[in-house]
C-alpha cells in the first residue's frame, strides 16, 4: 500500500503524466451512454456486487507505486494536491469532475462497468463506516485517523430556505456555506491526512466528496435555484459565462466546466436526494467550546449565552494594505488552544465612521453590481503549530457575538465561517496562509450606531479526540475595507434558469 511520501512536484507531475495520458487517454465524455449510473449510500453499496470490485480497485491502486500512472492511488492524490480549488470559485464543480474521473478509473481497473462510487451520508450516521476503521492486515480502506465520528462537524445552515444563490461573491450563497460547514469541519474532525491537501490518501475522502456532491444536487432541485444557467444541452439558449473554460486535473486531463453543472450531464445520479432537515438522533448532543475532559456547564460559553472571554492581544494600527485595501485595525498574535477566545479590534472614531459607511453601502446596494466597498475579516500570517496538524478540532468564527445568543439559529446571524487545520493547509498550499471572511452582509444586519469596537470570537469545536495546548497562531486578525468593482460579498442575485429548461432537464 502506498503512503503520502510518494509525492512529486507539480512540474514533475505535469511532465511525467503528459506522455502517459496521450498514449492511453480516458474514453471521451458522451451523453450517448446508455443508462444513468446511480451512486448508493455505503450501507446499501456494500451489499451489492459492486463492493468486491471496489475493494479490488482500491487495493490495486494503493499498491501501485508509480505516481505518474493514473492507475495508481498517488496519481489522484497529486491531482488534488496540484490543482484543487479551495476557498475560491468552482470548489464544488471542480470536485464533481475530479471524483467522476476517479470513478471511471475504478471501473477500468476493476473491469466492472457497473461500478460507481458510494457516498457516506453522515447526516444519517456520523460514524465512519466500520469497513474503513478495521485495522485487519491488508484492508485497503483503513487509514489512521484522529476521530471516526463527525457529528460536531455537521450543520443544517446550508439548507436554509433563504440560501438561493450558488456561487461565491453573491448574497445568500450556497457554495461557500457548504464548504465552510460541513465540508471543511468533516476534514478537520476526522484529522490525520484528511487535514491536508493530500486528503485523498484516505479512502473516506471520496465518500465524503460524493456526499458533498449529492447534497449540492439535492439543494439545487427542482430548478437549480441560483446556479448560473448553462446551455450545454440546449444550443438555442445562451450559457452564463460562469461556465466558460475548463477544469484542469492534469496535463491532458481536463473537463468543460459546463459539464459539471448537473450530475445528469455526466450520466450519473444518487439513490437519495433528500435535503437534511435534522441532525442525527443517535449522536451525542453537540458541544461548543468543550475540551476533551468536559468542563462544568456553568463555564461553557453556550450555557450562559456569553461570548468567549476576551484575550489580552496587542492592537495593530489602521494602515493601507494595498492600493484598493486598507485596514481599520487589528488584534496581533492571536494564539489558539483548546479554549475559546475573543479578539477585540479597537477602532478610532474615524474608523468607526468608515465601518458604518461600508455597512450602509452593503445594506442599500441591493442587487446592483460594483458595490464600491466591502468589509472583510482577515486572518493573516497563520501558523499551524505541530500540535494542531493532526486535526480533531476546528473553530467557529463569529463577528460581534452578543451576550444571550445561545441557540444555533441565534448564533448563525453572527457566524462568519470556520477555521481549522484543513483550511489553513489549503491556504498555505496556494501561497501565504491568509484566510478572509466576507463580513459586509453580516454588518449590514447589525446595529452599528452604538458600536465601539469589533469583536471576533473563535469558539473551539472538538471531536472525541482533540489536542490540548497551542494549535494555531494568527499573526493578525484584521478588519479591512476593500474597494473595487468585483466585491467579495456583493448582493448580486443570479436570475433563475428559463422555465422551459429546468435544472433536472
Amino acid at each position: 500500500m502506498t503512503t503520502a511520501t510518494n509525492l512529486i512536484s507539480r512540474r514533475q507531475f505535469v511532465k511525467r503524466t503528459t506522455s502517459a495520458l496521450a498514449l492511453a487517454s480516458l474514453p471521451p465524455l458522451s451523453m450517448a451512454q446508455t443508462g444513468k449510473r446511480i451512486r448508493l449510500e455505503w450501507q446499501q453499496f456494500k451489499l451489492t456486487s459492486q463492493y468486491p470490485s471496489f475493494l479490488f480497485a482500491v487495493s490495486t491502486m494503493r499498491a501501485n507505486t508509480n505516481a505518474a500512472d493514473r492507475n495508481s492511488w498517488q496519481f489522484w492524490i497529486n491531482v488534488h494536491l496540484n490543482y484543487c480549488p479551495h476557498g475560491v470559485p468552482y470548489f464544488i464543480a471542480w470536485h464533481r469532475g475530479y471524483i467522476y474521473y476517479f470513478e471511471r478509473q475504478l471501473r477500468t481497473i476493476s473491469g466492472n462497468s457497473a461500478l460507481s462510487l458510494p457516498y457516506w451520508d453522515y447526516y444519517t450516521n456520523p460514524n465512519i463506516p466500520s469497513e474503513f476503521t478495521d485495522q485487519a492486515t491488508g484492508n485497503p480502506l483503513y487509514q489512521a485517523r484522529t476521530n471516526t465520528n463527525v457529528y460536531n462537524a455537521l450543520d443544517l445552515a446550508p439548507f436554509n430556505s433563504d440560501l438561493y444563490n450558488f456561487q461565491r461573491n453573491t448574497s445568500n450563497a450556497f457554495e461557500p456555506q457548504l464548504e465552510g460547514k460541513p465540508h471543511n469541519p468533516v476534514h478537520d474532525i476526522i484529522g490525520g491526512v484528511m487535514t491536508t491537501m493530500r486528503s485523498p490518501t484516505d479512502p473516506i475522502f471520496y465518500l465524503h466528496h460524493c456526499n458533498i456532491d449529492r447534497l449540492t444536487h439535492a439543494w439545487a432541485l427542482p430548478d437549480g435555484k441560483g446556479i448560473p444557467y448553462t446551455a450545454f444541452l440546449y444550443s438555442s439558449s445562451t450559457s452564463n459565462p460562469y461556465w466558460a473554460g475548463r477544469h484542469v486535473y492534469a496535463s491532458g486531463l481536463t473537463m468543460a466546466r459546463s459539464l459539471t453543472y448537473d450530475p445528469s450531464y455526466l450520466n450519473y445520479g444518487y439513490a437519495n436526494l433528500d435535503v437534511p432537515t435534522a441532525l442525527p438522533l443517535a449522536a451525542a448532543p453537540r458541544r461548543e467550546g468543550f475540551i476533551k475532559v468536559q468542563m462544568p456547564s456553568n463555564s461553557h460559553p453556550e450555557a450562559s449565552g456569553a461570548a468567549p472571554q476576551e484575550g489580552n492581544f496587542e492592537n495593530g494600527p489602521a494602515r493601507p494594505i494595498a492600493s484598493n485595501r486598507r485596514s481599520l485595525g487589528s488584534a496581533l498574535n492571536v494564539d489558539l488552544d483548546e479554549r475559546s477566545v475573543t479578539a477585540r479590534v479597537k477602532l478610532s472614531a474615524a474608523e468607526k465612521r468608515d465601518l458604518r459607511n461600508a455597512a450602509d453601502t452593503a445594506r442599500t446596494s441591493g442587487a446592483a453590481k460594483g458595490v464600491p466597498q466591502m468589509v472583510v475579516i482577515v486572518f493573516d500570517k497563520i501558523n499551524l503549530r505541530e500540535k494542531g496538524k493532526d486535526g480533531g478540532y476546528f473553530y467557529n468564527v463569529y463577528l460581534n457575538l452578543p451576550v444571550g445568543a445561545r441557540s444555533a439559529q441565534e448564533r448563525q446571524r453572527f457566524l462568519l465561517g470556520t477555521v481549522g487545520a484543513f483550511a489553513i493547509d489549503a491556504a498555505s498550499h496556494h501561497g501565504t496562509a491568509t484566510i478572509e471572511f466576507p463580513a459586509s452582509e453580516k454588518l449590514a444586519d447589525m446595529d452599528l450606531s452604538t458600536a465601539s469596537d469589533l469583536s471576533v470570537s473563535l469558539v473551539r469545536i472538538n471531536g472525541a479526540n482533540s489536542p490540548k495546548g497551542k494549535v494555531i497562531k494568527i499573526g493578525e486578525v484584521r478588519v479591512d475595507i476593500v474597494a473595487g468593482d468585483a466585491p467579495l460579498n456583493s448582493s448580486v442575485v443570479t436570475p433563475k434558469p428559463p422555465k422551459a429548461c429546468s435544472y433536472n432537464c
